[in-house]
């Protein structure tokens, strides 16, 4: 029972400052990249059975970024998906607040 699959999921939430619609789909679509290359750089595409990264835009009280990562591959692939979906998320987190430091220095420069 469930010996044929080894697969992880794990969802995390950044906070956003406001930001206009297209620039909320390229952080969206720069955290999403930036998990996916780092989970090749690991594993073959053989080695992936199926590899879903999910980035949602939530407005409640704060504008939050939401991303889901679900990583499944076969058992005899002996690399811990939690960690390196652990340092994924990590390095998107990264490159997100990099990103939004650079679009705030943008938005400074045109007041």
């Amino acid at each position: 029972m469930g010996a044929e699959k080894n697969d992880e999921r794990k969802v995390v939430h950044i906070g956003l400052p406001d930001l206009e619609p297209e620039k909320l789909v390229e952080i969206g679509e720069l955290a999403q990249e930036t998990i996916i290359d780092r989970i090749f750089e690991d594993l073959t595409k053989s080695e992936v059975k199926d590899l879903e990264v999910t980035t949602r835009i939530n407005r409640g009280e704060t504008l939050d970024l939401e991303i889901e990562v679900y990583l499944e591959v076969p058992i005899f692939v002996r690399t811990d998906i939690g960690k390196l979906i652990d340092e994924a998320v990590e390095m998107a987190y990264r490159a997100v607040e990099q990103r939004l430091r650079e679009i705030a220095h943008e938005g400074k420069g045109k007041a």
